[in-house]
C-alpha cells in the first residue's frame, strides 16, 4: 500500500493533536488540586453586628463601620468547641497572645493629690492689747513676717489708764510697793516690754500708741483685720505659716484603702516640674472617709528647701503594695479577660497539624494588680491565651455557633447574630430589679418620672457629642430629679419596684458631682441605662415609643445598652469616634 505525502502529513498532525489532548485530560489533576487548595485557603470576613456581610478580605463593615472579623476557616478543628483561625487572619484582626506566668503580687496604686500647708506649722497672731488699730504693717496674704517685727500699732484707752496708774504708783512705791508691782504685772500681761515700762516711769509721759510684735516668722495665709478695726484682747490679726516643711496630701479611694498603709513609700511627680521625680513616706492616713467624695487622705511630710513647693500644686503618685496571692501566683493581662457579672472567661490558643484554634475557658479572678489579674482557678502556667483581640475571637465563636461569652452551651453553628436580650450586660443586682415587670403606676407617678427621663435623654445626647461639661451638668440634674421623686405616689407592687429602682439609681449617681472626665460619666451611664430600661418596661411611663439599643464593643467589649427616643443609632459610649456602632434590640411602645 502506497501512502502519499499528503496522507502522511494528516496522520502526523492527528498524532500530535492526540498527544496534546491526552496531556490536557490526564495531566490536569495536579493543577486542579492546586487550584482547589488555593481556593480552600480563601478567607471570608464578616461583621459581628451584621453577619449577613461577607467579604473576601479584611476591612470595615459597610453598615456600621466596625472592623470585620474572619469567619472560621474551612479546615475542621480537632475540637468541635474551638474556633479555627489562620495566622494571617489573626494578624489582620489584631489578635495577639500571652503565655501565662507567675507574678510577684505587687500592685501599683495610683494616687492624686496636691501640696498643702503644714497645719502643724500654722500660727495665729493675736493682739494682747484691746483697742483700735492706728497703723497696720501687714498688707497682704503671702507677705513674709519676721519674728519680732512690728506688725501693727494700737491705741488703747485701757492701756493709757494703766500707764497713768503706773506713774502714780511709782510715786508712792515706798509706801505701797505691792500696788506698784501689780500695775507693772498688768502692763506685762499686755506684752508691754520692760524697757517701755522704764521709759514711761523715767519720762512720766503716757504713750498713745503701742506696737504689736510678731511672735513667729512665716508667710501670712489669712488676714483678719484692717486699719481702724477695734480689737478685743486675744483677737487674731492674721494666720501665718512656716513653709519650710509642707504636706503632700494624696486622695485614697475607698476601694484602695486596704492596699495603702502608713509607712508605704510613695513615688510622685509634680505637674509644675516635669521630668523630676520625688518620693516620701506616708506618715498619716485619715481615720475618716469624706461622706461626699468617699475618699480619705494620706499625708507625706517633706522638706521645702528654697520654698520650691507651693501649696495647691498638683501631684500624681504611685504606691507599690504587696497583695495576698496565697491561692495563686498566676496572672494575665486585663485585656485578656471578658467579664459578664460573675462569669469571667479567656480564650486558650491551641496549635495542631490542622492549624490554630481558640477555645473558651472560664476562670476565677483574684485581685487586680495594675493591668494584670491574678488567676485563682482555671489556668496553668505556660498556657497561651488571647491577650488582645479577645472580642474578635468571641464574636467569631458566636457566629460559628461555638461556646462564647454569651452562650457557654452552644453546640451547633448559627448564622444569625444574637445578643440574647437588652439586659444581658446587667449585673446580678440589676437583673433582680429587672424582674419587676408590668407594674401599673398612677398618673401622678408618671408625672413625677418625667423630669428623670428628660435628664436621662439629655445626658445620653451629651455623651454622643463628647460634651463633658453638658454631660456633667445633666448628670447632676438627673441626680436631683431622682431625689425629688415622691415615693408615696407609687402604690402596691409598684412601690416595691420603685424602691428597688431608686436604690440602684442612687448607687450609680452617688459621685455625680465628682466626675472628672467623660469616661467616668460613661461608666456610670451603663448601669443607669439598664435600670431605666427595666423601669420603662415595668411602668410604661412614656407616651411615645422608645428604643433599647446595644453596642457589643462598649464597656470594655462586654457590651452595653442604652435607651433612645429615636431608632437611629448614635452611640453614647464612643461618641463621635464610633457614633454608628450598635443596633436596636427592642422597641418599647
Amino acid at each position: 500500500m502506497i501512502i502519499d505525502k499528503k496522507t502522511k502529513i494528516v496522520i502526523l498532525i492527528t498524532l500530535i493533536f492526540g498527544v496534546l489532548l491526552g496531556a490536557l485530560l490526564f495531566g490536569g489533576d495536579s493543577k486542579e488540586e492546586e487550584k482547589t487548595e488555593v481556593s480552600s485557603e480563601v478567607e471570608v470576613w464578616t461583621c459581628s453586628m451584621h453577619p449577613q456581610i461577607r467579604q473576601p478580605e479584611a476591612g470595615d463593615c459597610p453598615i456600621c463601620g466596625m472592623d470585620l472579623i474572619p469567619l472560621e476557616s474551612g479546615n475542621d478543628s480537632a475540637d468541635p468547641d474551638a474556633i479555627s483561625m489562620s495566622e494571617s487572619a489573626m494578624i489582620i484582626a489584631g489578635i495577639s497572645t500571652y503565655k501565662v506566668g507567675n507574678t510577684d503580687g505587687i500592685k501599683e496604686v495610683s494616687l492624686n493629690g496636691k501640696i498643702e500647708v503644714n497645719e502643724k506649722a500654722v500660727y495665729s497672731q493675736s493682739s494682747h492689747i484691746p483697742g483700735r488699730i492706728e497703723k497696720i504693717q501687714v498688707s497682704f496674704v503671702g507677705e513674709y513676717v519676721k519674728k519680732g517685727q512690728v506688725v501693727a500699732y494700737v491705741y488703747s484707752p485701757e492701756l493709757a489708764s494703766a500707764q497713768q496708774e503706773l506713774i502714780e504708783a511709782y510715786s508712792v512705791k515706798d509706801i505701797q510697793p505691792q500696788l506698784f508691782e501689780s500695775v507693772k504685772i498688768k502692763l506685762k500681761n499686755w506684752k508691754v516690754a520692760d524697757a517701755t515700762i522704764k521709759n514711761i516711769i523715767s519720762t512720766g509721759k503716757v504713750q498713745d500708741k503701742f506696737p504689736i510684735y510678731a511672735d513667729v516668722s512665716g508667710y501670712i495665709i489669712k488676714k483678719n483685720v484692717e486699719l481702724g478695726d477695734y480689737l478685743q484682747k486675744g483677737q487674731t490679726l492674721y494666720d501665718v505659716a512656716d513653709l519650710s516643711r509642707v504636706w503632700v496630701l494624696f486622695e485614697i479611694y475607698e476601694s484602695d484603702l486596704g492596699l495603702v498603709k502608713k509607712g508605704n513609700k510613695v513615688n510622685y511627680t509634680i505637674a509644675s516640674f516635669p521630668g523630676e521625680n520625688f518620693s516620701g513616706t506616708i506618715a498619716f492616713i485619715d481615720p475618716f472617709i469624706n461622706p461626699m467624695t468617699r475618699i480619705a487622705k494620706a499625708r507625706v511630710e517633706v522638706a521645702n528647701s528654697g520654698l520650691k513647693l507651693k501649696p495647691e500644686m498638683f501631684v500624681s503618685g504611685t504606691v507599690k503594695t504587696k497583695v495576698d496571692v496565697s491561692k495563686s501566683t498566676l496572672s494575665v493581662p486585663k485585656s485578656a479577660v471578658m467579664w459578664t457579672g460573675k462569669r469571667s472567661i479567656v480564650y486558650i490558643k491551641n496549635e495542631s497539624e490542622k492549624g490554630i484554634s481558640f477555645k473558651l475557658r472560664e476562670v476565677t479572678l483574684g485581685p487586680l494588680l495594675g493591668n494584670d489579674y491574678i488567676i485563682e482557678e482555671g489556668l496553668e502556667e505556660g498556657e497561651e491565651i488571647v491577650a488582645n483581640g479577645t472580642f474578635n475571637v468571641d464574636a467569631a465563636a458566636q457566629l460559628a455557633g461555638k461556646p462564647s461569652m454569651m452562650n457557654l452551651e452552644a453546640s451547633k453553628a448559627s448564622t444569625e447574630h444574637n445578643h440574647d436580650n437588652a439586659t444581658m450586660t446587667m449585673n446580678e443586682s440589676v437583673q433582680k430589679v429587672a424582674k419587676n415587670t408590668n407594674s401599673s403606676i398612677t398618673t401622678d407617678a408618671k408625672n413625677d418620672l418625667q423630669p428623670l427621663y428628660r435628664s436621662y435623654f439629655e445626658l445620653k445626647d451629651a455623651l454622643t457629642k463628647d460634651d463633658f461639661k453638658t454631660a456633667q451638668k445633666t448628670f447632676l440634674e438627673f441626680e436631683n430629679a431622682l431625689n425629688k421623686i415622691n415615693m408615696n405616689v407609687f402604690k402596691g407592687g409598684a412601690h416595691t419596684a420603685w424602691m428597688n429602682y431608686q436604690t440602684q439609681l442612687k448607687k450609680h449617681t452617688l459621685h455625680a458631682a465628682d466626675s472628672k472626665n467623660i469616661k467616668e460619666i460613661r461608666t456610670s451611664f451603663e448601669p443607669i441605662s439598664n435600670v431605666m430600661i427595666a423601669m420603662t418596661k415595668a411602668f410604661k411611663p412614656l407616651n411615645e415609643s422608645t428604643y433599647v439599643q446595644f453596642c457589643p464593643m462598649a464597656n470594655s467589649d462586654k457590651g452595653a445598652n442604652w435607651l433612645s427616643k429615636d431608632d437611629k443609632i448614635v452611640n453614647p459610649y464612643f461618641g463621635v469616634s464610633m457614633s454608628k456602632c450598635g443596633e436596636v434590640k427592642e422597641t418599647l411602645k
